[in-house]
């Protein structure tokens, strides 16, 4: 019996890694009609059908879970074999993608980069600022970052790296316009700028009785994708923010913007990086993440390390 061809294994795998034969194509440089034809060899071979299709949607059929799974093991293989053989099994090379929040990205990543760079002077680094929730695989991201919570998925691996204070901030003038905030209930009455993308919204959550958490909102008339956005709205007096330590510790030194209920315990944000889950985490990557949680540590106060990161 002939062997199976390994190129329609690989434009398999990268199929489902994709999510859709279109990219999954484009990853192979193949037209949709070619990966289509190559998935549809390989079942033929194997004689089970790999993937369930609709016009929609492609998933894993059990036969093509089992497959993909020993597929990984496969490939991980083979890139151990490789960095033995040639020397580069924990020498970060390459193109590092990342994904950051816009204000986080400013105040904890940039400022690393140099150190990174220097100490691996054959990678480089390409960086997309956006609060945007990436899609990592479909977008070719080895890492993103995220701040807040985040949707579980199959294909990634989430790791909580640390933690940052919030707090309920609004500008003086608001302040004084809408009277103070004396306790959560009084939220009701109050414009809150909320964070909310296309596919996600953040409530807030606060220590209540009982040492239990509770969730509260006022108004939400104003909905933003940007923290940085939001800030600048609470600076412009258009309501209350919650917002991270790190973006407004210097707005409330400087006086620009007041602590709303400054007894209230919120609830710390979590910093979470993100990355495929389909090989062994490449020394590019690992180098980074460690960079980074060294990075927060020097922080101080601003964030503080998650007891079960790295």
């Amino acid at each position: 019996m002939p062997r199976t061809n390994l190129n329609d294994i690989l434009i398999f795998m990268a199929v489902v890694d994709a999510g859709s034969f279109i990219a999954g194509g484009q990853a192979m440089g193949l037209s949709r009609s070619a990966a289509g034809k190559a998935v549809i060899r390989l079942e033929e071979r194997l004689g089970a059908r790999l993937l369930n299709r609709t016009t929609r949607t492609l998933n894993l059929t059990d036969e093509g879970r089992v497959f993909y799974e020993r597929g990984l093991q496969i490939l991980a293989s083979v890139d151990a074999a490789e960095a033995s053989v040639a020397g580069r099994s924990d020498t970060p090379r390459g193109v590092l993608r990342l994904s950051v929040p816009d204000a986080f990205g400013r105040w904890a990543v940039l400022p690393l980069l140099e150190e990174y760079l220097r100490a691996w002077p054959e990678t480089q680094v390409e960086i997309s600022f956006t609060d945007r929730f990436a899609d990592i695989v479909e977008e070719g991201f080895d890492l993103t970052i995220r701040i807040g919570p985040t949707a579980s998925h199959t294909r990634l691996v989430s790791r909580v790296i640390a933690t940052c204070r919030t707090r309920l901030c609004a500008s003086p003038s608001y302040v004084a316009e809408h009277g103070e905030t004396r306790d959560i209930d009084d939220l009701a009455a109050h414009d809150c700028l909320i964070f909310a993308s296309r596919n996600q919204r953040h409530a807030w959550r606060f220590r209540g009785k009982g040492n239990s958490w509770i969730t509260a909102q006022g108004r939400s008339r104003l909905r933003l994708d940007s923290t940085e956005a939001i800030r600048d709205a609470a600076l412009a007096g258009l309501g209350i923010a919650l917002l991270p330590d790190f973006l407004v510790a210097d707005d409330l030194a400087a006086g620009r913007l007041r602590q709303v209920l400054p007894d209230l315990e919120t609830d710390d944000t979590k910093i979470v990086t993100l990355y495929p889950d389909k090989r062994p985490l490449e020394p590019r990557v690992r180098r980074f993440i460690d960079l980074m949680v060294e990075e927060l540590e020097r922080r101080g106060e601003a964030c503080r390390r998650d007891a079960n990161s790295l």
